[in-house]
């Protein structure tokens, strides 16, 4: 089943794919990137791979393989 993957290094903190997500499978860590930007993690085990994060996004952080 295709599953969310996510590229941090181009996340600019927005958020908006983490009340996007219908499984909670996006969680916003208080990590930061490379840019300075507090960045998300895709919890693999609940993404349902349905690719509203893609379509939200953006910056095109994520991808759906």
């Amino acid at each position: 089943m295709a599953k969310s993957k996510a590229d941090i290094s181009l996340c600019k903190g927005c958020r908006l794919c983490v009340g996007q997500c219908p499984k909670s499978a996006i969680e916003p860590l208080t990590e930061v990137n490379k840019k300075g930007y507090e960045i998300i993690r895709v919890d693999a085990e609940k993404c349902i791979g349905c690719g509203m994060c893609y379509r939200i996004c953006p910056d095109y952080v994520f991808t759906i393989e």
